[in-house]
């Protein structure tokens, strides 16, 4: 009886033994199955960055983009005065006319333009506006015409004085066509006949003092005045534009 019990006693003993190792070993497999280092983790996402904090310039521009005249050209003919133009600048940057054409027949101004940008003559007086402008140079009335027409512009001239078939009183004409070039004549000589004639119109500022004469800089910012807010009031209840373009004139058709 006494070997019995010492036999079964270390056949516990042993039995004791091998449950300690498996269980040591499942503990083991266990730990290397919950390590975090051994799961496949998700990749971590970067920061969300804050938007980025726009220019006084940039929100400017944004905020005037659909103020913008599309298709509005001011054409000046050999303008003379170098303050004239630079004022001329200001008003076509301010009143939101899209692009200026200067015809210099005489070679006053170079053709790139963006070499006069930094000129103090330019920059000054017309308050930096320079810089924000698209200016365009032509060398001859013919060449400036035939660049317009090409593009299927519809140019009209601007005088104080009855000139041509077709003339109108300023606040008197439609100026929303698709595609509009104004154009203001040298500050001593006017308009020429050859732009007159093919012009669908000349406009007229109507002026009732002694002396029928306005500074080349002044006219512009009149008849630009009153072509923007016409075509500006037009683009906010018309997105897609014009079809078929309105006589300058009432009554007179465009060809």
């Amino acid at each position: 009886m006494s070997e019995h019990k010492i036999t079964g006693t270390k056949d516990t003993q042993k039995s004791d033994k091998n449950a300690q190792k498996i269980s040591c070993k499942s503990t083991v497999q266990n730990a290397h199955s919950i390590n975090p280092s051994t799961t496949t983790q998700p990749p971590t996402q970067p920061p969300t960055q804050p938007p980025k904090q726009l220019s006084p310039l940039r929100q400017r521009a944004n905020a005037i983009k659909d103020l913008q005249c599309k298709n509005l050209i001011a054409v000046l003919k050999n303008p003379s005065d170098v303050k004239n133009l630079a004022t001329v600048v200001r008003n076509i940057n301010a009143l939101g006319v899209e692009k200026l054409y200067v015809v210099d027949s005489r070679g006053l101004f170079p053709d790139d333009w963006q070499s006069l940008r930094e000129r103090k003559s330019l920059l000054k007086p017309s308050v930096s506006a320079i810089k924000w402008s698209f200016v365009k140079v032509f060398r001859s009335t013919e060449a400036c015409l035939a660049h317009l027409e090409d593009r299927r512009f519809v140019s009209i001239a601007t005088s104080p004085h009855i000139k041509g078939k077709n003339n109108v009183i300023l606040h008197k004409g439609n100026y929303t066509q698709k595609r509009l070039a104004v154009w203001f004549g040298n500050e001593s000589r006017g308009i020429s006949d050859e732009v007159i004639q093919r012009s669908e119109a000349c406009v007229q500022i109507e002026m009732v003092g002694m002396v029928e004469s306005l500074n080349l800089a002044t006219c512009t910012g009149i008849v630009l005045y009153e072509v923007t807010k016409q075509r500006r009031a037009y683009q906010q209840k018309h997105k897609r534009g014009r079809r078929i373009d309105p006589a300058v004139v009432e009554g007179i058709d465009i060809e």
